[in-house]
């Protein structure tokens, strides 16, 4: 499958002051995958290397982590001449190895020639303490699931283009197909595996059956990862996102987790399923001032999945509300929409969050800054005109605009500008 991360490790490839790559990401995203077809596709050769799998790598950098020894032990390895400019290096499940992760400083000061490459699933909450970071010797790249301009790009080329080109002629001409695509997107969402089987069989519950999958290796992860005081407080809080998504004021709260429950008991496990890249965390700020982190309220935030998809398997969202259309966005359609668009703007490296008024009278689904401008991102599930909120936000603060998300079509008035959601990788460029 086409995936645009692909793009950006050519860019790191191409790079004068080119340092190792750290690629993190929640498991199951394709990390592995886009290491290997861009090793394949960039380098003469690749030198593949997983330390969960071969354990018996570990004792090479239990020693010395001279970068010659240890490309002379990988060459040995793998078989595969691993000391060159023209072989990509990839460590992955790196976080198995913490003296792997350390051994990229010696790399990148010794041996910067040597394209390295390196993926990790749970750095944060895997790694021992008293491991060397190699702060500033590495370059992050932050890989999401599959957004549905790539879910697009793989199932309708032509749709796609046309949402490449942001030609808003043709994407309001086609605007019926874009919306049956949307909605499938939010039943099998971006994670590659569901993405792979849906387009092979057109089954919905054989995606299904791969979500339900996911859901639960990711909770083995917990009781594998954390001590069993914390994983059976990191099963509470991601068992409870849905019904938090599910309310009509999305807040996180503690007593929807467990009764009577506080924000001490349970911040590690939230803050455990964010470096695990489970969760989506975004803050209240109390104003639209500059800089918006100046602002920020972090008793308050919202949460969301990783994936619109894993959601609706999670909330046990039944199949067949796809085969009857609509029905869809009348259950739990506003979590659906705005999981997605989190999760859109999130893979474009936007850093969102969200205002609402101190006596609850008025939300703002998203809001983040470019350069010197506040832009406020109002989330309709449907072809919903009214934006209240958005309104009143943007003549209290004088901004230039507001962006309303929904089915209706492209709209640009004097205070607004209406996109639709199956268009909502433009936004930023818009903003631009």
């Amino acid at each position: 499958m086409d995936r645009s991360i692909l793009e950006k490790l050519d860019l790191w490839k191409r790079s004068a002051d080119r340092k190792p790559l750290l690629l993190q990401g929640a498991r199951q995203v394709g990390k592995t995958w886009a290491l290997k077809e861009f090793g394949a596709v960039s380098f003469s050769n690749t030198a593949y290397v997983n330390f969960m799998e071969d354990r018996s790598l570990h004792a090479t950098f239990s020693g010395d982590l001279d970068p010659t020894r240890l490309l002379r032990a990988l060459s040995l390895a793998t078989g595969v001449q691993a000391d060159g400019p023209d072989t990509l290096i990839i460590f992955d499940e790196i976080q198995e190895c913490p003296e792997a992760l350390t051994s990229l400083k010696f790399f990148s000061e010794q041996r910067p020639e040597i394209p390295i490459a390196a993926a990790g699933s749970l750095l944060g909450v895997a790694l021992h303490g008293g491991t060397s970071f190699p702060v500033g010797k590495v370059e992050h790249l932050s890989m999401y699931p599959m957004t549905f301009k790539e879910y697009l790009r793989n199932a309708d080329e032509a749709l796609y283009e046309c949402l490449d080109e942001q030609d808003i002629d043709m994407l309001d001409a086609f605007r019926e197909k874009y919306i049956e695509h949307l909605k499938t997107y939010y039943f099998v969402g971006g994670m590659p595996e569901a993405v792979g089987t849906f387009l092979q069989t057109r089954d919905f519950e054989a995606v299904r059956k791969v979500q339900e999958r996911l859901l639960y290796d990711y909770e083995h992860d917990f009781s594998k990862y954390a001590e069993p005081v914390l994983a059976e407080k990191i099963r509470m809080v991601w068992n409870s996102t849905p019904a938090q998504l599910g309310r009509e004021n999305k807040k996180f709260m503690y007593s929807a987790v467990k009764k009577g429950a506080r924000a001490r008991g349970y911040e590690e496990a939230i803050r455990w399923l964010q470096d695990a890249g489970l969760l989506l965390k975004v803050t209240r700020i109390s104003k639209p001032g500059l800089p918006l982190s100046a602002y920020e309220d972090k008793e308050c935030f919202k949460v969301y999945l990783l994936d619109v998809g894993l959601l609706g398997a999670a909330s046990q969202l039944d199949p067949v509300a796809i085969i009857e259309g609509n029905t869809l966005f009348t259950e739990f359609k506003g979590s659906l929409a705005e999981n997605y668009v989190c999760q859109e703007l999130i893979a474009d490296d936007l850093k969102l969050c969200y205002w609402s008024a101190e006596n609850s009278q008025g939300e703002i689904d998203f809001i983040y800054s470019y350069r010197n401008q506040v832009v406020p991102i109002e989330v309709k599930a449907e072809v919903n005109l009214r934006a209240k909120s958005l309104r009143s936000f943007v003549g209290k603060y004088e901004l230039p605009k507001g962006l309303r998300l929904s089915l209706a079509r492209f709209e640009e008035q004097d205070w607004l500008v209406n996109m639709p959601l199956y268009a909502t990788s433009m936004l930023p460029d818009w903003v631009k």
